[in-house]
């Protein structure tokens, strides 16, 4: 079997050693070569053709995001941040999760972190992944995306809808490995005009939710919040769960409410997303428009049994084109009940044609 060929990032020669003591024993991996900065690994790079390199969010000479724009731009290749989680390490994986990095592994004790063995097991489960990885561009401006006319033609001709028409629209959004590149470029392809509210679970840990929803809310033209208990659910805004917690919506009265709540993770996720999904099937009067986006696993094909036994759903997922991991996207395709495979640059047009 073909190694897998890793490319080892790391300003501190300790990590470096580490790193590469936790991966020399695997069957399938080989490191390659180490580098002690960002500069350092652009060369080794475009010189050795890895399958897969780590990369350091914090170096000097030239950092993690620095070094991955180059990469990216220059000789593409599945890129894991390695972060701390400091709230400047955070935010800067999210960075580093939009300019192409395919995944990330939080270091459990900050920037020298000689526990580095208790993430072992995550570190190698995705660069596997990510050497089976979709690199993907970055995202394009909003300005950028656009639909063919026959293709905007067939789909106004085609659009179905059961239930009343006058049920409000509520947007649905479950995502992982590469979302939030994709949760960018939906959201920032959509109207500021768009009043449904919009509900998201993305695989990701606490403390980078937050930094994801900041980060959204940066770039976007109307309120990204991290989701809180008891937090009644407004037109025009969007709601991330929280890592660590699941989140469902309530209704009470006429009005909808966030609960979150830190029961059993399922199939290995908290937040995840069928436990979103199947809280929806709860709600009554509301139009559910629902996107699966690039992910790993299945997680989403359960919920969206759910919502469509409930009727009054649309289901969109993202096409193979598009996804980073079309694990999730597939699992849901693989139901029989998804309406429209969109690739990511035209998702946000079909989920707006659905709240019209």
């Amino acid at each position: 079997m073909k190694k897998i060929k890793v490319l080892v990032t790391d300003d501190s020669i300790f990590m470096r050693k580490l790193i590469t003591d936790l991966l020399k024993d695997h069957p399938i991996i080989e490191v390659i070569s180490t580098a002690k900065n960002g500069l350092e690994a652009i060369k080794k790079v475009k010189e050795l053709s890895p399958d897969v390199v780590t990369l350091d969010v914090e170096m000097p000479v030239m950092d993690g995001i620095q070094a991955l724009q180059e990469i990216m731009k220059h000789s593409p290749v599945p890129v894991i941040m390695l972060s701390s989680t400091t709230s400047s390490g955070s935010l800067n994986t999210i960075i580093a999760l939009e300019y192409g990095a395919v995944d990330f592994v939080t270091k459990p004790s900050g920037a020298i972190s000689l526990d580095i063995f208790k993430v072992k097991e995550e570190l190698i489960e995705k660069i596997i992944l990510a050497a089976t990885s979709n690199i993907i561009s970055a995202p394009k401006k909003q300005d950028e995306i656009k639909v063919s006319p026959e293709k905007e033609q067939y789909r106004k001709f085609t659009r179905i809808i059961k239930g009343r028409a006058a049920d409000k629209p509520i947007i649905c959004i479950g995502t992982s490995t590469g979302g939030p590149r994709a949760l960018q470029t939906v959201l920032t392809s959509l109207p500021n005009t768009l009043t449904a509210p919009i509900l998201i679970v993305q695989h990701m840990p606490p403390q980078f939710t937050k930094s994801l929803a900041d980060r959204l809310n940066s770039l976007c033209e109307f309120n990204v919040l991290e989701a809180e208990h008891n937090q009644k659910v407004l037109e025009g805004t969007v709601y991330i769960a929280p890592g660590g917690f699941h989140m469902e919506v309530k209704e009470r009265g006429k009005e909808l409410f966030i609960s979150l709540n830190e029961e059993s993770p399922i199939k290995g996720h908290r937040p995840a997303v069928d436990k979103l999904f199947s809280s929806m099937s709860n709600i009554k009067g509301y139009r559910k428009i629902v996107a699966i986006l690039t992910g790993m696993g299945a997680d989403g094909a359960v919920g969206v049994k759910s919502l469509k036994e409930s009727e009054n759903t649309i289901v969109i997922a993202e096409s193979e084109k598009t996804s980073v991991v079309f694990g999730m996207p597939k699992a849901t395709i693989q139901t029989g009940l998804v309406d429209n495979i969109e690739n990511l640059e035209d998702i946000a047009k079909v989920i707006h044609q659905y709240t019209m």
